[in-house]
């Protein structure tokens, strides 16, 4: 028995045929049923691979530590200038001019040298 004749049976629209070609599908993880398209669409989404496991869903956001990291490295180099930091040590240096620095543990240590 040649090929060409068994694709010539499972083309044939016999009872034998058709459920030769489900067997088939089923086996190889197609649609068993011929289906409209629009219920393939969902056969579609349902066989693709979860987001969950998708290495571009996985690794979408950037390492922020690490840039963070590098980014207070290359400023303490004179090489990147970070202006909310800038910012916030002129206040702090102002802060200290006028008396006014903050010092941990310091309310406690002036209780107890009180009593």
């Amino acid at each position: 028995m040649r090929f060409y004749k068994y694709c010539d049976l499972v083309n044939a629209n016999t009872n034998y045929a058709n459920r030769m070609k489900m067997l088939s599908n089923r086996i190889f993880g197609d649609v068993v049923r011929p289906t409209s398209e629009k219920s393939m669409r969902v056969v579609k989404m349902f066989s693709e691979e979860p987001l969950y496991k998708k290495e571009n869903v996985i690794n979408y956001y950037p390492r922020h530590i690490e840039t963070g990291l590098l980014m207070k490295k290359l400023r303490e180099y004179g090489l990147y200038r970070d202006e909310h930091q800038d910012f916030i040590e002129e206040m702090r240096r102002l802060k200290a001019l006028r008396g006014k620095v903050f010092v941990k543990g310091e309310k406690k240590r002036k209780a107890k040298s009180i009593m």
